[in-house]
């Protein structure tokens, strides 16, 4: 069997065990960037693949040598927003996020092994599909982020859930700054499990393919594989300690201020740092306000917050703001709708959190 969807490519390999199926995002002029389209396509294929005895696992890749998944295409969102009357629910952006969170949600809980090759640029709706899978596969050319503290939205698909266990103050730095993660890091904030050196692909997919199919199976013959990031060390763990000191105070016009004083010798952390500063102030607290929700909810609970969330964010003019001057006019210029941290209100960090009315 082999689909082309849009922007998609679905196949069943046969290996030793039986099949493997194979989802592979085939948008790489783009980035691999997700679409509506392309989402449907993989919760078709994982819904199907679930329920057939001869599909043991599931592996998925993105085309190209230089990412994996660059997020949602946010493109479409703003056309989607722009082409909606003032105060009411832009329908197709909805849509959006409901089937990517309901995606995302099906790879976390599912029954069998999910194999995610996250080789080059994981980030955002990327990191969302590799997050919940069992075998997820970082190599030295990855970089990850969730930098839509640019675009004046807040890290979604699943962080809530994700942030929530990452160590130390790991989660609110990387929601705030954007940071980007090596390997060694994805590691470290469990968002990766192995790391592989980006030539073993064909020999990891051999040796996959002779094992029984198990999940045991798999991580026996990923191990065998596993790469020393020994060299390229996790800058997280290193600034750890710096990290939970600059997330430590709770009134945030403070924790901005911690930032705003770091020298440009921490070339890491200064570069961070510039992106806290010039975003969206909204997006700093909806990051702390989401972490401290969802820290005792189910799966399930998180993916229902941040719908609502990621509907308000539709709704409220900096999302559409943020797309604009960074990725449709590319002015880098942004007018958010505070100046500054210290103009929100308890009151207008709330407002992201009730549920809209059709």
């Amino acid at each position: 069997m082999s689909v082309q969807y849009q922007d998609l490519q679905v196949s069943e390999i046969d290996t030793g065990f039986g099949k493997i199926g194979q989802i592979v995002l085939d948008k790489p002029k783009a980035l691999n960037a997700l679409s509506t389209a392309m989402i449907e396509g993989m919760q078709r294929a994982l819904d199907q693949w679930r329920n057939d005895d001869a599909v043991k696992a599931v592996w998925i890749e993105g085309s190209g040598d230089k990412a994996f998944c660059a997020g949602g295409d946010v493109v479409s969102l703003y056309h989607s927003m722009k082409a909606t009357p003032a105060g009411e629910i832009p329908e197709k952006a909805t849509e959006f996020f409901a089937k990517e969170y309901r995606m995302d949600q099906t790879i976390h809980t599912y029954p069998k092994p999910v194999i995610v090759w996250g080789d080059g640029i994981v980030m955002g709706g990327g990191i969302g599909v590799m997050a919940g899978a069992s075998h997820r596969i970082v190599t030295e050319r990855s970089m990850l982020a969730m930098p839509e503290v640019t675009i004046g939205l807040y890290p979604d698909v699943g962080a809530s859930w994700f942030l929530n266990r990452m160590p130390g103050a790991c989660g609110e730095f990387l929601g705030m700054t954007g940071a980007r993660m090596n390997a060694a890091d994805a590691l470290f904030v469990k968002l990766a499990d192995f790391a592989v050196t980006s030539g073993d692909y064909e020999q990891l997919r051999q040796v996959i393919s002779e094992t029984d199919g198990s999940h045991e199976a798999i991580t026996e013959a990923i191990q065998r594989h596993h790469s020393d990031t020994g060299q390229q060390d996790s800058t997280l763990y290193s600034h750890l300690d710096r990290i939970n000191d600059l997330m430590a105070p709770t009134d945030m016009s403070q924790l901005v201020a911690g930032f705003e004083q770091l020298s440009e010798e921490d070339g890491w952390l200064f570069k961070a740092t510039k992106s806290l500063l010039r975003g969206c102030p909204m997006t700093l607290y909806l990051v702390r306000e989401q972490i401290k929700r969802a820290k005792y909810m189910s799966l399930s609970e998180v993916f229902a917050m941040e719908l609502i969330m990621s509907t308000q964010c539709v709704l409220h003019p900096d999302l559409a703001e943020g797309i604009r001057a960074l990725l449709i006019e590319k002015d880098n210029k942004p007018q958010w709708s505070v100046g500054s941290v210290a103009e929100i209100t308890p009151a207008m960090v709330d407002e992201f959190f009730q549920q809209t009315q059709h």
